[in-house]
């Protein structure tokens, strides 16, 4: 029976402040010199393509309804690669004994998406498209297109492999600050997308398998969060700048690559928006820090890291617990086991990311590997104990455990209790080597769970169903010509223009930049009011429309031209621009008609500014303050708006 006083709490916030932890709007740049922050990115893009990329299904509909037209059940199980190796993600994955269901509907597969029919040829729009970007991310492209397969045993891909290529490699971005190296840019068939994952059983719809789509790889050149998300959105807006790429909720996804010093890759998984990725990246690199403190304190603790076992037995007759979700699980027909971690006190609750514990890492995989759903143990370092101090006790000396030992309780189908067990043992071994490599799924609180082992290299062989395809220098010139310009050359741009910087995202991620040029250039409209007004005026608009469908930027253009022509200030477009976005057919004298804008001559508006200054002071105003100057102008403003400058006016007041 345990004899000392432990304070889980306490435990958890002293270890907290040992891994240095700060949340990260505190960090600077010391922060994370300190730790040795360092970070990569997988940039996944869909290409607007018709079809998809080896079957001539359309491609882009998705099935937002539950109906299907049928389903197909299968179980994976893993394969020797060419060198005689398993993967130790296919292993891992074969150890679930998942029951995958692909639901179907007819207009969006075929019967090559489920490998009963051999690949069509490579779909050359998408090749195009690639290869195009490779070029903009300044890649060396290669000579010969070779296919490989990527085994997926998640079941996100009903063949079992994925087919995958890769178009170029040693490329260069040149941000605002820094250059980011590329490692290489590939394309490849997207997967399906997934419905449910629930004890033994993983559903997908297939609407989106097979979807052109390419990876960006980068070094990890990136050494603080701030600048991983200024990297992805980069890549982002190169990938936008063709045009020439899908667009919308999971169109675009990004696996984030952090380590700290000493710690290992982890590949954060399928970040759905760069805002997410600073706070990701940020706690992952402490939970590695705090992970290597961790094993520290064990080595120092455990004489036999390589002899240390856990031990477990089955609750039943010989200990009677009295809490209720516990003769729950077990009148459920689920076997009740508890488990000892020798020396393990103070490991549960033991800082990894905020709000959560150790315990926490092994709850995780025992949801991934032995399909165990959550709640899926009780722990006796929990900060609110589900068993009370009596029960935990009780626990101790049934195990026979030691005062620095910890414990946990589980419950399990007989035939998953084995994989659970070694599932606990192992990550606790893990535990003793620092940070095991592994693919982590984000959450939008900034914290990630363990998805699955970190894939390796075992897993890729060439396709023997597709024939290499040369890429003649003739042709990659050809479609270096065509190239839109440079991202950092249109930032460039816009700051010598005076655009202000907090537009620029927006601007770049609709791919608006060549309007913007172009009202500019053909117009002949002050840049930086351009700028803004789209930065933020259309931004705005389109955020608080109620109408359904795309914007038509191009009716942007016109309205300028419009009130060009019209002899209009180009300022009176801040006051239609609502009207257009919620009316987008209206045309633009009715547009004047809705908003009630009057026609008046600068000289009468002018005239105005003595008499309203007069009664300004009779009202016991003070002009000296500017706010004669500031009451004037609200007077005359929309009687002046699109009549004359606004700037101008307040001049003249």
């Amino acid at each position: 029976m345990q004899k000392v006083k432990f304070d889980p709490k306490r435990n958890y916030r002293e270890t907290m402040a040992q891994a240095g932890y700060v949340a990260r709007k505190e960090a600077n740049r010391q922060t994370y010199d300190t730790i040795g922050f360092m970070s990569g990115l997988e940039v996944h893009q869909q290409l607007l393509t018709k079809e998809k990329m080896f079957c001539h299904c359309p491609a882009g509909f998705y099935n937002h309804s539950d109906d299907y037209d049928a389903e197909i059940i299968r179980h994976m199980r893993p394969t020797l690669s060419e060198l005689g190796e398993y993967d130790g993600t296919a292993l891992m994955e074969f150890k679930t004994r998942k029951e995958i269901v692909y639901r179907i509907k007819n207009e969006t597969a075929c019967t090559y998406e489920i490998d009963d029919t051999p690949p069509f040829p490579l779909n050359r729009e998408s090749l195009e498209i690639a290869l195009e970007i490779s070029l903009l991310s300044k890649l060396n492209v290669v000579g010969e297109v070779h296919i490989t397969r990527k085994q997926y045993l998640d079941g996100s891909i009903p063949a079992g492999f994925q087919r995958t290529a890769i178009l170029g490699v040693e490329g260069e971005l040149e941000l605002p600050h820094k250059k980011i190296r590329l490692i290489q840019l590939s394309i490849e068939e997207d997967s399906c997308r997934e419905i449910s994952d629930i004890g033994h059983t993983r559903t997908y719809k297939t609407d989106r398998l097979g979807m052109p789509l390419i990876e960006t790889v980068t070094y990890p050149d990136c050494v603080n969060p701030d600048e991983v998300m200024e990297t992805c959105n980069y890549i982002r807006f190169l990938n936008r700048s063709t045009g020439k790429v899908r667009t919308g909720m999971g169109a675009g996804r990004q696996d984030v690559n952090v380590s700290c010093r000493g710690g290992s890759r982890v590949e954060i998984k399928g970040v759905a928006h760069t805002k997410w990725i600073p706070e990701l990246t940020h706690n992952e690199a402490f939970r590695q820090w705090s992970l290597l403190l961790m094993r520290n304190r064990l080595k120092t603790r455990v004489p036999r890291p390589g002899k240390w076992k856990i031990k477990f037995l089955e609750l039943g007759g010989n200990l009677q617990l009295e809490n209720r979700h516990l003769k729950k699980q077990a009148k459920a027909g689920l076997k009740l086991i508890a488990v000892n971690l020798p020396y393990f006190l103070g490991m549960l609750s033991w800082f990894t990311q905020p709000g959560k514990m150790f315990a926490n890492e092994i709850s995780d995989r025992l949801k991934v590997i032995a399909c165990l759903e959550k709640p899926n143990l009780f722990h006796s370092e929990a900060f609110r104990s589900k068993l009370t101090k009596k029960e935990w006790a009780a626990i101790a000396t049934f195990l026979k455990a030691k005062d620095e030992d910890a414990q946990l309780v589980f419950w399990a189908a007989e035939e998953d209790v084995k994989t659970a067990l070694e599932t606990i043992e192992e990550r606790c071994l893990m535990a003793f080597e620092g940070v095991p490599e592994e693919t982590r799924k984000s959450l939008e609180d900034g914290t990630t769970i363990f998805e699955r082992v970190l894939p390796g290299a075992d897993r890729m062989y060439p396709d023997t169903d597709s024939a290499p395809i040369p890429l003649e220098d003739a042709y990659i010139q050809q479609l270096s010509q065509n190239l839109p310009e440079e991202i950092i050359d249109r930032y460039k741009k816009l700051k010598r223009w005076g655009v202000p910087e907090d537009t620029y995202t927006y601007i770049f991620s609709k791919n608006l930049f060549p309007l913007v040029e172009r009202i500019i250039n053909v117009l002949n409209i002050r840049p930086a009011f351009v700028g803004t007004f789209i930065g933020h005026g259309l931004k705005y608009a389109e955020g608080r429309k109620t109408t359904s469908g795309k914007c038509d930027y191009e009716n942007i253009y016109r309205l300028f031209r419009y009130l060009k022509e019209k002899g209009l200030h180009e300022q009176l477009a801040e006051k239609m621009l609502p009207e257009i976005i919620e009316h987008p057919k209206l045309d633009f004298d009715s547009v004047l008609t809705s908003i009630k804008f009057k026609r008046i001559e600068k000289d009468e508006i002018i005239s105005k500014i003595p008499l309203l200054k007069e009664k300004f002071n009779g009202r016991g105003g003070s002009p000296g303050k500017g706010d004669e100057r500031n009451w004037v102008m609200g007077q005359l403003r929309n009687l002046a708006l699109g009549n004359m400058d606004l700037t101008e006016l307040s001049k003249m007041i």
